[in-house]
């Protein structure tokens, strides 16, 4: 158990995520990121599960079999994805699928996202990390279609023009929602990683 180590952790996370908030523009869900990860359902476990490379989450998955911890965290949270998870309305698609997350959440899980890689990469981080890390599950996410071209767009942009461009674009395009169609085609098709 390691009292000191989780709660240095959650909050160094957590106030890089809302420095990088501010940067986009969305200073409530900067300062409101992640409080749930101080709830005890949430932060016993971080404690008993910590290692300090990565989620205690996955540890307590490993151990248990599931985190409760984690089933806590995405249904307070809804920056990430797994909270947007619900019946489908489609007669032809019955059963559980993504909905449609809303700009400022994909923002914010960009943020998320830029954020844990940084802090479980330490002094290694580049912004090739969280698109990695993204490819890597990606083919197992139950994300609606549209959200996860969003994402992927987003974390390919960072990769490729860095964080500074990224967040500029997220702030003055793509939360105002101005066009960018010919940019994010010749990102995708001109990618080379």
């Amino acid at each position: 158990m390691d009292i000191l180590g989780h709660f240095t952790t959650i909050t160094e996370h957590k106030i890089m995520v809302m420095r990088h908030c501010f940067r986009i523009g969305l200073y409530w869900q900067g300062l409101t990121h992640d409080m749930s990860k101080y709830m005890p359902s949430e932060f016993l476990q971080g404690i008993k599960y910590y290692q300090g490379t990565c989620s205690p989450n996955n540890a307590e998955r490993k151990d248990k079999g599931y985190s409760a911890a984690w089933l806590h965290h995405k249904g307070r949270n809804k920056h990430h994805f797994e909270y947007w998870i619900d019946y489908s309305t489609d007669k032809n698609k019955p059963g559980m699928t993504g909905m449609r997350m809303p700009r400022r959440y994909v923002a914010e899980m960009l943020a998320d996202r830029i954020a844990a890689s940084k802090v479980y990469n330490k002094g290694s981080y580049t912004n090739h990390h969280p698109l990695q890390y993204y490819l890597k599950g990606k083919d197992h996410y139950m994300i609606h279609p549209k959200t996860q071209r969003e994402l992927e767009f987003l974390l390919r942009y960072l990769d490729k023009f860095g964080e500074e461009e990224c967040f500029r674009f997220v702030r003055e395009v793509y939360l105002k929602r101005k066009p960018h169609r010919k940019r994010c085609i010749s990102i995708i098709k001109g990618y080379d990683r």
